[in-house]
């Protein structure tokens, strides 16, 4: 990439120099080309994510190391919503997002362009796996989500979001309610603020604020128990994929990035103490507080079981029945290598 007088000007001296010069470019050249090719066939890898908990096994591969040992060249993108994660994609301006992108957002690209992507892991939460939830300040005297009727609630940005705050607000009892669309970043402050009286939100957020003094946590586990009618019900709100775009030019870089990425989801699901701290930088917790982060757990599409699958798909019908989606979504044709 860089491009002399002639061998028989030149001293003794000069032309061994010159030899050694020589050789020596030669040897780079052949020592270097491995990594080229590499370079060439194994490109940038963009992942959009959206800072909440649910995407730590990506945060945690991308800080092991994991994406690096497989020889990927992994960029992490941060974006205020899922909404911006998904336009993204469309855009071509990432290849994937990871886990904790909300799946209908995900599901609204599919509907855009049909073949999108395709889901390889998703984060299923309920009331142990602990991902959405409703807070209030710390001194409300609100005890349930019933008593938020005509009071001011909001909600993360984008769409999912919103319809799930208030079909939940709907079914508990508040009645149907318009929500605030705030990013998730100013959840606390908000209602620290008094600007608002109620949020619904993701996991850091109630952590977040519960450690320091701020909020209290009205409810966890509310889409599975209000939107999927059980408290113990897997709620796939978010998920990890690759644009089917990408899994085609690239196969073998796509086989080692969910490879990589699996190690991720075994680190979170089997040393967690060890995966917490990568939440730092990726989300607003601070490193003293990722300890009491909840986890959420995490299924890939290769081990999703008939009863995941029709779960999600009542997830995905909400959307549907509430005019969202202009078509009824299959689930099973997103999920990478599904075998139902």
């Amino acid at each position: 990439m860089s491009k002399t007088p002639s061998s028989s000007t030149l001293s003794p001296s000069s032309a061994g120099r010159r030899r050694v010069l020589r050789s020596g470019a030669g040897l780079f050249g052949v020592l270097a080309a491995p990594a080229l090719v590499r370079a060439q066939t194994l490109p940038k890898i963009r992942i959009g994510f959206w800072p909440v908990a649910a995407g730590l096994p990506f945060f945690a591969a991308v800080d092991k190391g994991y994406f690096k040992d497989a020889g990927l060249d992994v960029e992490p993108l941060k974006f205020a919503s899922a909404q911006q994660v998904i336009e993204a994609i469309l855009a071509g301006r990432a290849e994937g997002s990871a886990n904790g992108t909300a799946s209908a957002a995900l599901a609204l690209g599919e509907i855009a362009q049909p073949g999108l992507l395709k889901i390889f892991c998703a984060n299923p939460t309920n009331e142990k796996y602990v991902l959405d939830e409703f807070l209030v300040a710390k001194d409300s005297p609100i005890q349930s989500i019933a008593e938020l009727k005509g009071k001011r609630v909001a909600s993360g940005p984008g769409v999912q979001n919103v319809v799930l705050a208030q079909t939940v607000l709907e079914r508990a009892g508040a009645g149907k309610m318009n929500v605030t669309e705030l990013p998730i970043g100013q959840h606390v402050a908000a209602l620290a603020a008094g600007q608002i009286d109620a949020v619904y939100t993701l996991e850091p957020t109630g952590t977040v604020g519960r450690l320091n003094g701020i909020t209290r946590t009205l409810e966890v586990g509310v889409i599975a128990k209000y939107v999927l009618g059980d408290p113990m019900a897997p709620w796939f709100g978010g998920s990890a994929s690759l644009t089917t775009e990408f899994i085609k030019k690239q196969p073998e870089a796509a086989r080692k990035f969910i490879a990589a990425y699996t190690r991720g989801v075994d680190l979170v699901k089997n040393k967690p103490d060890e995966a917490r701290p990568s939440l730092k930088g990726y989300t607003a917790i601070s490193d003293a507080l990722t300890g009491q982060v909840p986890m959420s757990d995490y299924l890939l599409s290769s081990d999703f079981k008939p009863s995941d699958v029709a779960y999600f798909q009542k997830f995905f019908d909400l959307f549907y029945d509430k005019g969202i989606f202009s078509k009824r979504l299959p689930v099973g044709p997103m999920l990478y290598e599904y075998k139902g």
